[in-house]
């Protein structure tokens, strides 16, 4: 955890009297929840690996190592069944190739589950389960994934690969912030981590410089939000204070200027035929880029732009409309509207930053692990135990 998480960690919890700052912090999280990670992680133990070359999606332009996915409001044209495939805002295609994102998912939430096992227990066993894991993803040539997307939200009949698709690696935050984690403590063999972390260094560079990866970067909606949100988590994993402070001046020149309304909306996101949700995602972005990008030089959660935007604002805007969906004067989602809310990552740093209990309240009561893929694929922090912890509780 960051210098800066620590310290809104700690004045968030000083109420706790007579409680160490780790048993506070673990105290955010039920003895039931405790429990049902512990068991979880237990029973990743003897996994095996699942990685891109698991599986081969004939369509894809790209090789056994390539991450490789489809447009997801992309569907064939009913006029027009073997032609380029036609848009459908909002609409899911369930026809997509979609074994690389569930195989990512599964890896980020292995290595949560059993980081996050680490954490309360202090078992290595849980550190070290990790690792067959990581070295599959990052480090063995017959089974690694290529440090790049070139082939991502492909549309059949149009494109080979998109740069808006790089928001599909965000399910990689929680890998790397579980190897910041087992790093700090030693808890896997050195070379396990110079490895891991000399891949995500290549995918930074990648990211910074592709021509994908500047699309990305200059979108004007979440996905820019997003970008700022991984290319911030892997450059602070490999210590890349350059790209870091790139990340911070976007966040505060670009994003929070461009993308918030005076109220603390977000207008792009209004706009799409699921806006609550997608209301939702970017403000779990943004919290998270705040989260990651903070330090004791730089407190992303209080940055203000000169006409009074920050992230304060936009948590006050969506807070009412998590606790009572029914208040929401928008339209409804197109798609996935019964499945909002769920614990939002927002309520907890939010909660957090500005000593606002009853965020934190509201967070304890949502569903923690939803299982429905669509609400999982834009979830990306699953894993509170990684955002308030970094030395076990048990030691």
């Amino acid at each position: 955890m960051n210098v800066f998480a620590r310290a809104v960690t700690i004045t968030f919890l000083v109420g706790l009297a007579g409680c160490s700052q780790k048993e506070n912090a673990v105290s955010l999280i039920s003895e039931k929840e405790q429990n049902y990670i512990v068991e979880t992680a237990t029973s990743f133990i003897d996994s095996l690996p699942e990685t891109v070359t698991s599986f081969k999606c004939e369509r894809s332009a790209g090789g056994l190592h390539d991450f490789y996915s489809e447009g997801d409001y992309w569907w064939p044209d009913p006029e027009n069944p073997d032609g380029p495939y036609i848009r459908r805002d909002g609409q899911t295609n369930p026809g997509n190739f979609v074994a690389h994102r569930l195989a990512m998912i599964r890896l980020s939430r292995i290595a949560g589950m059993q980081t996050s096992a680490y954490l309360l227990t202090g078992d290595e066993k849980f550190a070290k389960a990790t690792q067959k894991h990581l070295e599959a993803w990052f480090v063995n040539p017959e089974t690694l994934m290529n440090p790049s997307l070139l082939y991502v939200q492909a549309i059949k009949g149009r494109v080979t690969g998109r740069g808006i698709g790089i928001i599909d690696a965000i399910h990689l935050i929680e890998v790397a912030r579980s190897v910041e984690i087992l790093e700090e403590n030693n808890a896997l063999p050195a070379e396990t981590i110079a490895a891991v972390k000399n891949w995500f260094g290549r995918f930074v560079n990648w990211l910074t410089t592709h021509p994908y990866g500047m699309d990305e970067m200059n979108t004007k909606n979440n996905h820019a939000t997003c970008w700022v949100m991984q290319v911030g988590a892997f450059a602070r994993l490999v210590d890349n204070e350059e790209v870091l402070d790139l990340c911070r001046n976007r966040f505060k020149t670009v994003l929070l200027p461009n993308q918030m309304a005076a109220d603390g909306s977000f207008p792009l996101e209004l706009e799409r035929t699921k806006p609550y949700g997608y209301s939702l995602f970017n403000l779990d972005a943004f919290m998270t880029c705040a989260e990651i990008l903070s330090d004791k030089n730089h407190n992303m959660y209080v940055f203000t732009t000169p006409d009074g935007k920050n992230l304060e604002k936009a948590a006050g805007f969506l807070f009412p409309y998590v606790k009572d969906k029914s208040t929401w004067p928008y339209p409804p989602d197109v798609m996935y509207w019964e499945e909002w809310p769920v614990r939002h990552p927002f309520l907890l740093f939010a909660g957090r930053a500005y000593n606002q209990p009853e965020y934190i309240e509201l967070w304890k009561t949502l569903e923690g692990y939803p299982e429905t893929q669509e609400v999982i694929r834009n979830l990306p922090v699953r894993n509170p135990v990684l955002w308030i912890l970094n030395k076990p509780a048990k030691e």
